[in-house]
């Protein structure tokens, strides 16, 4: 079967940061500390190291990648900042205004509170997609695609985009009918939406004694 366009090229990635964390209270949810890096450093990173560890391969490493994260601007870590208009409109939104600035024929859409993510994640994601189709989603261990842990072609994306003006991103990438990737164990797709998910993430990663 044919690679799709593209699969010789880093990976671009989008990291939706601007949501509202009502759960935690409102905090700052991607600038929390586990395991001595936020929970954004700790995605970006993956990312990052996911296009290095391709580099013998493929012949590229991460240069070249482009990491977008829609969210307020920060220090750390380093990326292409930008926001949805207006700020907190959602996920479809964020996308939209994400997407506009990946250079790649693949990217990687994420959230931005994967503790565990880790570029051998992304491998397994970027090589599904290889396999063919538009797309490729971790599936928890019950079965339901995890949207913002995924890898998809751009192209196909920004064409869904064009038309939908819905506010959901099942409604919006459910229909690409992308491949699932079943997990053993729901690690890969754990986000940190209450205290309790930051204290496990804490409890697995933190070393001991910090």
């Amino acid at each position: 079967m044919a690679r799709p366009e593209g699969a010789d090229t880093p990976l671009d990635a989008v990291v939706l940061a601007g949501g509202a964390a009502r759960r935690m209270g409102g905090i700052d949810k991607p600038g929390l500390a586990v395991g001595g890096r936020t929970l954004l450093e700790r995605v970006t990173d993956a990312v990052r190291a996911h296009n290095a560890a391709e580099r013998p391969a493929r012949g590229h490493g991460e240069d070249g990648a482009r990491v977008v994260v829609v969210g307020p601007p920060r220090p750390s870590p380093r990326a292409l900042y930008v926001r949805e208009d207006p700020p907190g409109s959602g996920p479809v939104p964020a996308l939209r205004t994400g997407l506009a600035h990946v250079r790649a024929p693949r990217f990687a859409l994420l959230a931005a509170d994967l503790p565990h993510l880790a570029p051998a994640h992304l491998a397994v994601l970027d090589a599904a997609l290889e396999a063919g189709g538009t797309g490729a989603v971790f599936a928890d261990s019950a079965g339901r695609e995890q949207w913002l842990t995924g890898v998809w072609r751009t192209d196909a994306v920004r064409a869904a985009l064009a038309d939908y003006r819905g506010r959901s991103l099942y409604g919006l990438l459910g229909p690409l009918e992308p491949r699932t990737v079943r997990l053993a164990d729901d690690l890969a797709v754990a986000d940190c939406d209450t205290p309790d998910d930051l204290a496990r993430a804490r409890r697995l990663l933190d070393p001991p004694g910090g």
